[in-house]
């Protein structure tokens, strides 16, 4: 249940909406503009090119879903779980996220739509990996979900049901995340350019290294003798 998640949580909730907006924005600057972190647009996008007849786009379009997909089924793959246990490899999934950005920042210049995928891959490690550790409650890779659970929120509040608080700060963290990263990466991108990709790569990768660090601890904890 959301309630029982330790508060870190949605600080990490928080940091890696930020990693996905500013993903986001970097994409639908960049040449192809095509959102890598949430598929209903593209879904649509591909309708619509193979309603034209225009099947390159349209399989191009669908690559990047299986990217996207693809990414899911590693991230589960690797963890494993459906709830969040200290334990599972979090930090592996992260740092995978993490090399992908940072291949996809190297060869996006000279090669575009392997970096879209790439990205994408990456999307969807992050949002089965947040879909994994809070019970398939809250994803950061896009904000429709979180507008609706908001929505839903005060609307029963309206009806005279008590708002559960912890949950909205929740979806608060990840929507102020979202759009804050892709405030930074829409500030960030006329003067860096595909630098932009620092800094998802960097919270994915640190966020991956913290959590290795604290599973250390948390074992060495477990294994120091009792004081007498």
């Amino acid at each position: 249940m959301l309630s029982a998640l330790p508060g870190w949580i949605g600080l990490g909730a928080f940091s890696l909406a930020f990693a996905a907006g500013s993903t986001n924005v970097f994409v639908l600057e960049s040449v192809l503009h095509q959102a890598a972190t949430h598929h209903s647009g593209t879904s649509s996008n591909m309708m619509m090119a193979l309603s034209r007849g225009d099947y390159i786009l349209a399989l191009q379009l669908f690559l990047f879903i299986l990217a996207f997909v693809s990414g899911s089924i590693l991230s589960g793959f690797i963890i494993r779980d459906s709830h969040l246990t200290l334990g599972r490899r979090y930090g592996i999934s992260l740092l995978m996220e993490s090399l992908a950005i940072l291949i996809a920042w190297r060869i996006f210049d000279g090669n575009p739509f392997g970096g879209q995928l790439l990205l994408c891959t990456a999307s969807g490690l992050q949002n089965a990996l947040a879909t994994t550790y809070s019970g398939a409650v809250i994803r950061t890779t896009h904000l429709t979900g979180i507008f609706t659970d908001i929505g839903i929120l005060f609307g029963n509040y309206l009806a005279g049901i008590p708002m559960p608080e912890r949950k909205l700060r929740m979806l608060t963290d990840i929507l102020s995340g979202f759009l804050l990263g892709g405030l930074a990466g829409a500030l960030l991108w006329p003067v860096i350019g595909n630098a932009v990709l620092a800094i998802p790569a960097t919270i994915s990768g640190g966020l991956g290294a913290l959590y290795f660090i604290y599973r250390r601890l948390q074992k060495r904890g477990a294994h120091s003798p009792v004081p007498r």
